[in-house]
């Protein structure tokens, strides 16, 4: 069978997959609750967490360990545009079949979920995970009028998400305008930029960059009178069937503004 990812590479693969290497952790723990198995995973591949405990890590998302991959002979590696090193997806698309996902939105995000239920044919697991997150997010109670907002991902030097960005997106459907939308990917920021900005909301995200309590202190320095919050980051950026918890989580987080 032939199946096209979301960048446009089709792979043929003999059958179901049953040696799987996944290098991305939201769509590892997909595979998971999707009823699949896996042969490696990342470092950062913390769910579930028995998998995390038993299965072959083969490095980092953007320091894979290619020999370590070959070794587990897989007949398909999983992979995204945006967390991987595309040399390194390119190496390992010569010698094994490659899915590729590319995700900025939920729909996006809810596609991959049913392609990847066809390739496993778990098609009705997907459904099923899909559907609870379609019925998440129309429970989801957004700001009206949008809070200027911006969401920090990493400190030294200070980077944000910018507007092609899935964690822009969650943004957006929470009712937060990213004040650093113009910007593409993670753009480095000083904080004056933030004070000049508008903001009226700051989330610090636990990922990558662990941010605490401490930090808030030094951003507020610059923002006195924005309101910062702690945010938990797999609610923002992962994108598979961890979407399921994350519509709650924002309609709590948001109640701080009704």
């Amino acid at each position: 069978m032939k199946y096209t990812d979301q960048i446009g590479h089709t792979i043929t693969l003999e059958g179901v997959p049953k040696r799987i290497v996944s290098v991305v952790p939201s769509q590892t723990e997909l595979l998971y609750d999707l009823g699949a198995d896996v042969a490696g995973i990342t470092k950062f591949c913390v769910h579930p967490p028995q998998w995390f405990r038993e299965k072959t890590r083969v490095g980092g998302t953007k320091q894979l360990h290619i020999g370590k991959i070959a070794e587990l002979q897989p007949d398909l590696i999983i992979a995204n545009k945006e967390e991987n090193e595309k040399s390194q997806i390119e190496a390992l698309a010569q010698r094994f079949p490659v899915w590729t996902s590319d995700i900025q939105t939920l729909e996006q995000s809810q596609e991959m979920i049913y392609a990847l239920g066809e390739i496993l044919d778990t098609r009705r697991a997907a459904g099923e995970i899909a559907g609870r997150i379609a019925g998440g997010f129309a429970s989801l109670r957004p700001l009206h009028p949008a809070v200027p907002s911006a969401y920090f991902i990493w400190r030294d030097p200070w980077m944000v998400a910018g507007g092609d960005t899935f964690i822009n997106n969650m943004l957006q459907r929470c009712g937060l305008r990213n004040v650093f939308a113009d910007l593409p990917r993670y753009p480095s920021i000083t904080l004056p930029q933030l004070a000049a900005s508008g903001v009226k909301l700051i989330l610090l995200s636990s990922e990558p960059y662990p941010f605490k309590t401490k930090h808030i202190a030094e951003i507020r320095e610059y923002v006195p009178d924005a309101e910062i919050v702690l945010a938990d980051g797999e609610m923002f950026s992962w994108y598979g069937s961890r979407l399921v918890y994350a519509p709650a989580y924002f309609n709590e987080l948001l109640d701080i503004y009704r």
